[in-house]
């Protein structure tokens, strides 16, 4: 049986780039363009999964209450906490402790691996045989594909992921493939 996710990252937030964590920050102008041309008017979910934080939660609302599809909201969805550094920009928080984000991105981040993981477990053991879009942030895109690709999570923050972008990943009696990343339409 195969089962299809997308991974669908949040547009760009009220202020802009910035380490937002669980900052509940809303989509600005812009990120409600991004993800709007991202979906395009072909939709091919069957259901809904969200981080229950706005930037992510208000979009996927909109998106299932447009194409009738069922929504779910997960907190275990939400991006990893940044403590000091949320709602500080790159540059900010290098200018206070040289070096501190370059030593972060190398952090396993067992914790919240763990926790995105049963989130995914859970997902795919529910909806087994379905199209599934989740609405989520980097950090959860990061761990979805290194726990789906075997990606030693030492190397997860070397993925890029770009707002309103999109990743694919099928799992066939559980091996998982990357279909696309980082597509900014998923009419592909």
């Amino acid at each position: 049986m195969t089962t299809t996710l997308d991974l669908m990252r949040h547009g760009e937030p009220v202020g802009g780039r910035r380490y937002r964590g669980q900052l509940d920050d809303p989509l600005s102008e812009k990120g409600w363009a991004q993800m709007h041309a991202a979906v395009s008017e072909s939709v091919p979910w069957t259901r809904i999964v969200s981080s229950p934080l706005l930037r992510c939660r208000a979009f996927a609302e909109t998106l299932a209450g447009r194409h009738g599809l069922p929504l779910a909201l997960d907190d275990r969805l939400k991006e990893v906490g940044f403590g000091e550094w949320e709602g500080k920009s790159a540059a900010e928080i290098e200018q206070d402790a040289p070096g501190t984000l370059m030593r972060f991105k190398a952090d396993p981040l067992a914790v919240f691996h763990a926790r995105v993981v049963a989130a995914l477990d859970d997902l795919l053991e529910q909806h087994a045989g379905q199209h599934v879009l989740l609405v989520g942030h980097a950090g959860v895109m990061r761990m979805a594909l290194a726990w789906a690709l075997h990606i030693p999570l030492e190397h997860a923050y070397r993925i890029e992921v770009a707002s309103a972008s999109l990743t694919r990943l099928r799992f066939d009696d559980g091996h998982a493939s990357l279909i696309f990343h980082g597509s900014p339409r998923v009419d592909r």
